[in-house]
């Protein structure tokens, strides 16, 4: 039996010329832009990437021209191969950016066993069922006939959890601890996406709970807090924004760790790395820094063949 391990995510531009196919595809989805008739969200899709489309390229000027996450991704299912011999292949497919779903599963037509794990440790329609929608869209216009295996958001694995505990622990480790406030750092969403039944910010919070536990028996970090980043448009998002809390913080020492993210991309490297470590320069912060994503780590390759293999 042949299986391919595929790996799931949102995408990047990979070069400045795709930032303008990253939006358009991000914002046709209807999984983001929930706008049901057809037309109306193409058109404001149109509209909101022709307004945002120069901004963002300059953006991506500033991290290299290219969002890391394809590389990373890459190099993520080659440390996966080699850790293991339970696939046959490992690849992954992108959302909004090449590489796409069709293309990649064109390559495994005689595979008999798929299994899909969407690197979100959260439940959202926006990353989920996004992808998966994309996924099987592919899959079922390719015809294929493998046995597909869905893996489910793994934000309560106390593996993976350990792996983000230990990159905490790894950044603080010729610190004071106890005198840092350590801000989990979660993308935005829409507050309409949460009543109408979105469990992502239920998901976040009990993270954040199991989180600072584990980190409370190892660290001591002067307080844990949660915050929200990369709202976009004038319609009520998830509170407390980013910026705000910076503000509020009166010890002016704070490291974030990502806790949306598993692959980092713009918005941990460019919004988290640059925008707002100028916003904590400005409030004359003496200590400000971001943890890296999981990404290609031996640690988190582990738990991705662990929880495949489940």
């Amino acid at each position: 039996m042949k299986r391919l391990l595929l790996l799931l995510n949102m995408g990047g531009p990979n070069n400045l010329s795709e930032v303008e196919v990253f939006l358009k595809n991000m914002f046709n989805d209807p999984c983001i832009l929930g706008i049901k008739n057809k037309f109306l969200r193409k058109f404001i899709a149109f509209m909101i990437t022709r307004s945002r489309l120069k901004e963002a390229t300059h953006n991506y000027e500033q991290i290299g021209g290219k969002s890391p996450i394809c590389e990373i991704t890459q190099r993520l299912c080659g440390k996966i191969s080699s850790l293991s011999d339970e696939f046959d292949a490992v690849d992954f497919a992108m959302n909004y950016t090449p590489p796409f779903a069709k293309e990649v599963l064109k390559k495994y037509e005689n595979f008999d066993e798929i299994i899909v794990l969407p690197l979100y440790p959260h439940h959202s329609i926006t990353t989920v069922v996004s992808s998966l929608n994309d996924f099987n869209k592919a899959f079922e216009e390719l015809n294929l006939k493998a046995k597909v295996k869905i893996i489910e958001p793994f934000y309560k694995d106390e593996l993976y959890n350990q792996v983000i505990v230990n990159s905490i622990k790894n950044m603080v480790k010729d610190l004071k601890t106890e005198e840092i406030t350590l801000i989990f750092s979660a993308h935005s969403l829409p507050q309409k996406i949460i009543d109408n039944g979105d469990v992502y910010e239920k998901h976040t919070l009990e993270h954040v709970e199991i989180l600072s536990d584990l980190i409370r028996k190892d660290m001591k970090f002067k307080e844990i807090r949660v915050a929200y980043q990369s709202r976009l448009g004038p319609v009520k998002w998830l509170e407390p924004a980013l910026g705000d809390e910076l503000t509020k913080l009166e010890n002016k020492k704070a490291l974030i760790y990502p806790i949306s993210f598993c692959i980092d991309n713009s918005e941990s490297v460019f919004e988290l790395a640059k925008e707002y470590k100028d916003v904590a320069d400005e409030l004359k912060f003496e200590y400000y820094d971001v943890v890296a994503c999981p990404n290609d780590s031996e640690e988190f390759a582990k738990f991705l063949i662990q929880i495949a293999l489940k």
